[in-house]
């Protein structure tokens, strides 16, 4: 199947790589441009509404599947080599399409999951110092530690935000202390029975 993969197309794969390539873009790129009856249109015109229905539900789930485990190129040919065995799978030239689709593809979309998968905000520096109050409205706190923490977030590529948080000695303590809850936790469930 590799080898096949690195020559150009033959012309009747085309539309399929095409099918791939806009199933990509509405899945995982986000493209609301791209429908069932614009791909119909552009690359199966001959094609009845329900086959090219069947095609492009088959190639859907075939693609996520490929995606959602991020296969490297020993899983995806062990994937393609089944789907073309099973009753109703795909043709030998269908998975010579599919491993060249996501040769070509695997990093961007990889990427995209990633992107869809962050939380509202991403940390992209911190910085922390510790300083003396010198000022403040009771005297007892004059002259005191306070630790001083600067994180930048992100959020989807958008201008960076700075958020300033200053901790005494005490809050300083009980952060500490629930970060490593957090990271006895995070061993805790990463380490195998």
């Amino acid at each position: 199947m590799a080898a096949s993969a690195e020559h150009p197309l033959p012309e009747p794969a085309k539309p399929l790589l095409g099918l791939l390539n806009g199933i990509a873009q509405a899945t995982f790129y986000g493209n609301t441009e791209i429908t069932e009856e614009l791909l119909r249109e552009q690359l199966y015109p001959e094609t009845a509404s329900q086959e090219f229905g069947v095609l492009l539900a088959k190639m859907k789930g075939i693609v996520k599947s490929i995606a959602s485990a991020d296969m490297d190129s020993n899983q995806l040919e062990a994937f393609l080599t089944a789907q073309t065995k099973k009753p109703g799978g795909i043709t030998t030239d269908h998975a010579i399409v599919i491993a060249k689709f996501w040769k070509n593809q695997r990093a961007k979309i990889h990427e995209s999951l990633i992107n869809q998968s962050k939380w509202e905000n991403s940390l992209k520096n911190i910085s922390w110092r510790v300083d003396l109050k010198t000022q403040s409205r009771h005297i007892d706190q004059m002259n005191s530690p306070v630790a001083i923490v600067e994180m930048e977030l992100e959020k989807n590529g958008q201008e960076s935000e700075l958020l300033t948080m200053e901790f005494d000695e005490t809050e300083l303590n009980e952060m500490l202390k629930k970060l490593s809850e957090i990271e006895d936790s995070i061993i805790s469930l990463t380490q195998a029975p």
